[in-house]
């Protein structure tokens, strides 16, 4: 019964998600810069995870879809404007700049493809999102208070890792950053994205068909360590780096935050 009954406002979240990405498809053709990408791919995320979790809902904890609309929206802002001053300052992502190289000629058709797959994605982060807020138990339950908490740890961790990294990228232009939250995890700022995205499932799961905001963390996993996220990124290090990387990834674990190996 929950999920039939939002069957229109799911529809109109998904379509919202993707008219922006269209819209990203324009701007990156536009200025070049495929940084706005992700800039506008974390702002529909967030936009639409805030109507998700304050458009009325029947059963649904007024407090609670408060509290989660406003979580995203903190997640959103944060990561948003970072990857917008990047991308402002004139960094640009190289993995877009790769998947460019590979496609000179059909590269309209070839983006517009990939950021409607990358909208898919979106839309079941808001999913996620979505299923947290409509959670018709009693607020706080336990899994908020846990999930939330999760959340909390998430937002700081990932704006830690942010902050150091930019903060040497300023004093050593060509090195690898190995100090802080690096020295742990190769990408502790995807880690805690990720981690956060278990945060929202935690929330969800006593819910009503909660179960399906598993599929955000999981989907997170997948395309950070195997597919859009390490790869891409770990060969341009590799490429520019050289054997400094290979050194560091050797001694640092390349997702989960551990006690690096002992150098030899």
């Amino acid at each position: 019964m929950l999920l039939s009954s939002n069957i229109i406002v799911l529809i109109g979240l998904a379509a919202g998600v993707s008219l922006v990405m269209m819209a990203a498809t324009v701007v990156q053709l536009v200025t070049g810069k495929s940084g706005w990408i992700d800039t506008l791919w974390t702002f529909a995320v967030g936009a639409g995870g805030v109507a998700a979790a304050l458009l009325p809902t029947e059963g649904a904890n007024d407090l609670r879809r408060l509290c989660v609309g406003l979580l995203v929206a903190v997640w959103a802002l944060r990561l948003g404007l970072h990857i917008a001053a990047r991308t402002h300052g004139g960094e640009d992502d190289p993995r877009y700049a790769a998947i460019k190289a590979d496609h000179p000629k059909d590269w309209p058709v070839y983006l517009f493809g990939m950021l409607q797959a990358q909208a898919i994605a979106a839309f079941v982060l808001v999913l996620a999102v979505r299923f947290a807020a409509i959670n018709p138990a009693p607020f706080p339950a336990v899994t908020d208070l846990i999930g939330m908490a999760i959340l909390l740890v998430a937002f700081i961790g990932e704006g830690v890792a942010d902050a150091q990294l930019r903060a040497f990228g300023k004093t050593h232009k060509k090195a690898v950053a190995d100090t802080g939250l690096w020295r742990w995890s190769r990408h502790p700022n995807y880690f805690f994205e990720w981690l956060g995205w278990c945060g929202w499932a935690v929330i969800a799961l006593s819910g009503p068909f909660g179960w399906l905001a598993l599929l955000a963390p999981v989907q997170m996993y997948i395309l950070l360590v195997y597919v859009s996220g390490i790869p891409p990124l770990e060969k341009h290090m590799r490429e520019t780096r050289g054997q400094a990387f290979d050194d560091y990834a050797a001694r640092t674990s390349a997702f989960f935050p551990l006690p690096p190996k002992s150098r030899s």
